[in-house]
């Protein structure tokens, strides 16, 4: 099983890191071993009780991580589809995996928060509709190269990659619910469910995405399974912090990797953990961790 990180590039608490942090998070996870690096796709956030903040935008510090590392698996968790224009995404992306050297996985989802959709003047009505049609063109792109599609909500006519993308890029769909695990099953290489800090709820996810490959009448290991885990360990937190045990993990590395065992044992290919706190410290442990684990 592969592990990797996600590097923080919000500001929950109005600080917001600058691009030499994120930099040097993504090559320390690089340098300490770990598989992979990863970012979330937001704009801003506005919620009733914790208030309203944002974080830099994903594909950007996406690219800028993609020339500073040379090794580690760079992925999305997950880019919106309704953020950009699909082909253009689909352009953007082939772009990247060139500049990489081949690293990244595209990672895309629906999106969920409406503000930022009303922030940003996006459409946020029909997003799975928006969505299966926006697979119906990034996927071919990115895939073959090439698309000629015109639908309700997307456009992509005689679309061509120029040049063409020198492999395969992975695609990884993070998704519940009948309908958007039913268009995982078409589309996707990767699937990923979130966030977790017991197996319980992803052995029961990951039930649900098989029986969307069983319809699809594929194997099901085309599609590889992956979980995000939320991480805390508690003597580098804040000791009065809350924690829910069934959504964040919280406990020693020896703990965690008996929690990285039993996500193996259910079958996940690849598990991203997001760190209460990310430092020096907490990614070295994950690393540790990951070691011991092989």
């Amino acid at each position: 099983m592969k592990v990797g990180v996600v590097i923080p590039i919000s500001g929950p608490d109005g600080v917001y890191p600058r691009f030499e942090e994120m930099k040097h998070f993504a090559q320390t996870a690089e340098a300490s071993g770990l598989d992979s690096v990863w970012l979330f796709d937001h704009f801003i956030f506005r919620h009733p009780d914790r208030g309203e903040y944002g974080q830099w935008e994903c594909f950007t510090a996406w690219s800028a991580l993609a020339a500073v590392t040379s090794r580690v698996e760079l992925g999305t968790l997950v880019l919106c589809t309704a953020f950009r224009n699909p082909a253009v995404t689909a352009k953007m992306a082939v772009t990247l995996d060139e500049i990489s050297g081949g690293r990244i996985i595209l990672g895309l989802g629906a999106g969920w928060h409406q503000p930022e959709f009303d922030a940003f003047d996006l459409r946020f009505d029909h997003r799975v509709g928006q969505f299966e049609e926006a697979m119906k063109i990034i996927a071919p792109l990115v895939r073959e190269g090439y698309v000629d599609f015109q639908g309700t909500y997307h456009n992509a006519v005689d679309c061509a990659m120029l040049p063409k993308p020198s492999r395969e890029i992975p695609i990884l769909i993070a998704s519940k619910g009948p309908r958007m695990l039913d268009l995982t099953a078409e589309y996707a290489d990767q699937w990923n469910a979130a966030w977790f800090g017991k197996v319980d709820g992803f052995i029961e996810r990951r039930d649900e995405l098989h029986a969307a490959i069983d319809r699809a009448g594929k194997p099901r290991d085309a599609v590889e399974t992956t979980a995000a885990l939320n991480v805390n360990f508690p003597d580098l937190t804040d000791p009065g912090a809350e924690i829910d045990r069934d959504r964040v993990f919280s406990g020693s590395v020896d703990e965690l990797v008996d929690l990285l065992r039993q996500f193996d044992a259910a079958g996940c290919g690849h598990a991203i953990i997001q760190l209460n706190k990310c430092s020096d410290e907490a990614i070295r442990r994950v690393a540790e961790a990951r070691e011991r684990l092989r």
